[in-house]
């Protein structure tokens, strides 16, 4: 990072949409943010912290990690300027406007010494209770985990957990609609374990909620004698009523696909001030938690929802092992079946339900083969393998025991390292004997072009490879993803965060 510290900070290369809420979200973990001023026009902004020690523990940690928004790489720097100074012109309004908010919010759970914070200075008043989706769920979120994370910011009442349109979601009511906003404003987008389980939070319609029983799926705090109930207790019909009507625009991105890099892409773990002390340290430790016992959640590995149907592709081009390739990437393929009648659809079946809505949220609307491909949940249950003696012209395909699977091992790095498609392909496995320009030349040879080449510094046992567009990198991953490079080396190919 150029330039002498300054606890002002220049963000550049931000995406057109991003949002000055976003911005801000990316200083929170490391202090108070005191100023904001947003370019959108080009793609910039200066975010202005409290001290100038917060701005160099920003500063580091992004300059280790690259910071992403929306799934783009961004940039910070030191500012030449040494505290900010913005106008009150209408584009600056609303920016200011949410920095208001989140200050109020700050000063209210810490107020600093001879300061008072008016009620008036919050924004008008939110409900108390939050509507939460898990997203990439790869381990089990419980109840208690809910209530130990939301607990830091303020006394929670009530939760209410339930599965709807196949994602695990939450109800929980604070005591005080301030510290549901507090609550809103740190944790949504962040992770709870390493690189998965993504908290995507807006604010419920309701007000109240009414819990009926106290078990693994909700709980009144306030009310320790309600029964345990038997099995799953139905939602209040006022409750189902009111949820049915909450139809954000969240909502309906999130059908469409997960964005889950978290404060910079990362476990949030490494994040000053951030989950660290609840995040997970590794996937062996959600999995051993899992397996004792202590986390459990209905209807995540339901049968039905295992099963893709992946539609628009180019028939001439497809085959079972092309697909199992790609949508490996974020699950264990299981068995593949191109529709004998259809043959531009095909049924895919991953290893569980997660797996499924991962590959789902990545891989449709992606470009496969020259066309754009939609993959949705299938109504079947499982893929059914020819019945023996019918030759089915190699359309079905059986890989429950495929070598290549990548997340059989709990705990292995492939669950830390899930990404969306991009043009940056991160390889692994490289034996000493290949150069550079053997695999720019194997890469140019799927069809594409190969932009960029960095082997890592420590290690040239893996390289960073970057194609000219994200369906020429599913391409090459597609036809050399397990390529043999000699001397027993198999390469691994995978979608990167970074780019070169």
């Amino acid at each position: 990072m150029d330039g002498a510290p300054s606890r002002v900070l220049h963000i550049r290369k931000l995406p057109g949409e991003v949002t000055e809420t976003e911005v801000i979200a990316l200083g929170l973990p490391f202090g108070k943010v005191t100023n904001i001023l947003m370019l959108k026009g080009k793609s910039q902004a200066f975010l202005e912290l409290a001290t100038e020690e917060a701005a160099i523990t920003m500063v580091n940690y992004y300059s280790a990690v690259t910071p992403h928004l929306r799934n783009q790489p961004i940039y910070i720097q030191y500012s030449n300027h040494k505290e900010l100074k913005t106008d009150s012109t209408l584009n600056q309004a609303r920016a200011q406007a949410v920095l208001q908010a989140v200050t109020a919010v700050q000063a209210t759970n810490a107020p600093i010494s001879g300061t008072t914070v008016s009620e008036s200075a919050v924004t008008p008043a939110q409900s108390p209770v939050l509507r939460i989706i898990i997203d990439n769920m790869y381990y089990p979120v419980t109840l208690d985990v809910l209530h130990q994370i939301f607990s830091k910011f303020g006394a929670v009442l009530k939760i209410i957990t339930f599965t709807k349109n196949n994602q695990f979601q939450a109800l929980l009511q604070f005591g005080d609609p301030v510290n549901a906003q507090q609550a809103k404003l740190a944790l949504d987008g962040q992770n709870i374990y390493n690189a998965c389980c993504t908290l995507r939070i807006d604010f419920s319609k309701l007000v109240n909620l009414n819990v009926k029983y106290n078990n693994d799926k909700s709980r009144d705090y306030t009310r320790p004698d309600l029964p345990s109930g038997d099995g799953q207790p139905a939602l209040d019909p006022a409750i189902a009523a009111a949820f049915a009507k909450e139809t954000s625009l969240l909502g309906m991105v999130l059908t469409l696909f997960f964005c889950i890099p978290a404060m910079a892409g990362l476990p949030v773990a490494a994040v000053p001030g951030a989950l660290s002390p609840l995040a997970i340290p590794n996937a062996a430790a959600a999995a051993a938690a899992a397996a004792a016992g202590r986390v459990g959640m209905p209807g995540v590995s339901a049968g039905g929802n295992t099963v893709l149907l992946v539609s628009n592709l180019n028939e001439e081009m497809v085959t079972p092992q092309s697909l199992f390739t790609l949508f490996g990437v974020y699950g264990d393929v299981q068995r593949v079946k191109i529709l004998y009648n259809k043959k531009d659809s095909a049924l895919i079946q991953m290893a569980d339900g997660n797996q499924s809505q991962l590959a789902m949220s990545h891989l449709n609307g992606q470009k496969m083969y020259g066309k754009i491909i939609r993959v949705t949940l299938s109504k079947h249950q499982t893929v059914q393998l020819p019945r023996e003696g019918l030759d089915d012209q190699g359309l079905t395909k059986d890989f429950g025991n495929s070598p290549l699977h990548r997340f059989k091992k709990p705990g292995s790095k492939n669950f830390q390292n899930i990404f969306p498609p991009s043009a940056t392909l991160h390889l692994s496995n490289i034996p000493p004997s290949v150069a550079e320009d053997d695999l720019r030349t194997l890469f140019a040879n799927t069809g594409g072009t190969v932009k960029a080449f960095k082997f890592f510094q420590r290690d040239h046992k893996m390289a960073l490879l970057q194609m000219s567009t994200v369906e020429e990198a599913i391409q090459a991953l597609i036809d050399l993803h397990n390529y043999n490079l000699g001397e027993n080396h198999h390469l691994r190919v995978s979608f990167s965060k970074s780019t070169i």
